[in-house]
């Protein structure tokens, strides 16, 4: 086979794996709270745990970090944390996971707490995400999807502080302090089946919205409310990189939700990944044919 072959069959595979969608998100998480937040992490079962299940994130900082194709699971944040200087046990007022450390390890969240689900790569190679109040609600969360094509790649979030507009039998109420930290979901609270969409109602047809599940919908729209809340609250994209923001700014939400912003930049991300997958591809291409004329020099 001539070096120009070569060439020509490498630069079409790289193209070809360049349009195959295998994809290898990153998730960068942001914490725009005015106090602490630790993130906490959960892989869905049969699912391989990510490299970190927890961490911490004083004001304005991020954490960045793959996630592997077809991976699907939760995160949510965590907020009060401390670490008890005798016993050196980790917990939080509100989404502690019972771990006792920094790292979950394979532990959900104790509610209530907001969550972020994501199920990558699913149905039509489609990846699914959502933000819910299903468990109930600790601080304000935005999943951002960046560089995506197909589905709606819709922004959505809970982006209202509910905590001090929380009914009176839902809301948590840190004792230390006297604060408003989470709204627990009626479920949580009442343990009524009719609220847990279970027994006699765990089905669509039996397990309607609630005045409680309302008041989480009319403040979340997004949001998932209760566990058949499906038609408006769960979106797709493909090939995205995604950002969770916890207490993103209002105007910058309401901005991204008018159906024009989101549309832009989820064009705009795209051309760029495109192109920055292509141009890593070619690089690699063109440093491969070189080390092969050096090892083959024209004319062999």
């Amino acid at each position: 086979m001539s070096l120009a072959q070569i060439f020509i069959s490498m630069f079409f595979l790289s193209f070809l794996l360049m349009l195959s969608g295998a994809h290898s998100a990153t998730f960068t998480i942001v914490n725009k709270c005015s106090y602490p937040v630790w993130p906490g992490i959960l892989s869905n079962a049969g699912t391989s745990q990510l490299s970190t299940t927890g961490f911490a994130l004083r004001p304005g900082e991020s954490n960045a970090f793959s996630v592997p194709t077809s991976w699907s699971g939760r995160l949510w944040g965590r907020t009060l944390c401390t670490q008890d200087s005798t016993t050196g046990k980790f917990s939080c007022v509100t989404g502690d996971c019972g771990s006792s450390t920094l790292e979950c390890s394979g532990r959900g969240a104790v509610p209530p707490a907001t969550l972020s689900e994501f199920t990558l790569n699913g149905a039509d190679g489609l990846d699914f995400y959502d933000i819910s109040v299903v468990d109930g609600y600790n601080l304000p969360m935005l999943i951002t999807p960046q560089g995506g094509s197909g589905g709606n790649c819709t922004i959505t979030g809970c982006i209202v502080d509910l905590n001090s507009a929380c009914p009176s039998d839902l809301k948590v109420v840190d004792v230390g302090d006297g604060q408003d930290v989470a709204c627990k979901s009626a479920c949580e609270a009442f343990g009524d089946p009719q609220y847990c969409c279970s027994g006699a109602y765990s089905t669509p047809d039996t397990c309607r919205p609630s005045n409680y599940s309302a008041f989480f919908k009319n403040a979340c729209p997004k949001a998932y409310s209760y566990a058949y809340d499906d038609g408006t609250s769960t979106f797709t994209c493909a090939g995205a990189d995604y950002l969770i923001t916890f207490c993103p700014s209002r105007t910058a939400s309401q901005k991204s939700a008018n159906g024009q912003d989101p549309v832009a930049v989820a064009t705009s991300a795209s051309s760029h990944g495109t192109w920055s997958c292509f141009i890593g591809a070619a690089v690699t291409v063109i440093a491969t044919v070189w080390r092969l004329w050096e090892l083959f020099p024209a004319g062999y």
